[in-house]
């Protein structure tokens, strides 16, 4: 009796095994497919991902403006109390703001 239990196993084993098989035959036709979109999914960006960057920009771009702009103030105080390096240097500083300013959107 002993023999014919691996003899009854075996059917049993087999119709196992085929399961795994029809499941590794699933996952390499499959995967092309995920590796490729997985792919496409890392090469795009997404609208809100886009808005955020553009966002983090904008708020980048504003930061500078501010220390531009108190940069300014003093150089133009300067200016005011007659030092010509001043007047000079804040020349260059508002070139520099007003080149920076139509990056950033106005509110209304």
């Amino acid at each position: 009796m002993k023999t014919l239990q691996p003899l009854m196993l075996a059917p049993l084993g087999a119709l196992l095994l085929s399961g795994c098989l029809a499941k590794t035959a699933l996952d390499v036709v499959t995967l092309p497919v995920k590796v490729a979109s997985k792919g496409v999914d890392l090469a795009t960006t997404s609208q809100s991902e886009a808005d955020e960057k553009r966002g983090r920009e904008i708020r980048k771009r504003e930061e500078k403006l501010g220390q531009l702009g108190r940069k300014y103030d003093k150089l133009s105080a300067k200016c005011a109390h007659g030092d010509t390096d001043a007047c000079a240097e804040g020349e260059k500083v508002r070139a520099e703001m007003d080149a920076l300013s139509p990056g950033i959107p106005i509110e209304r």
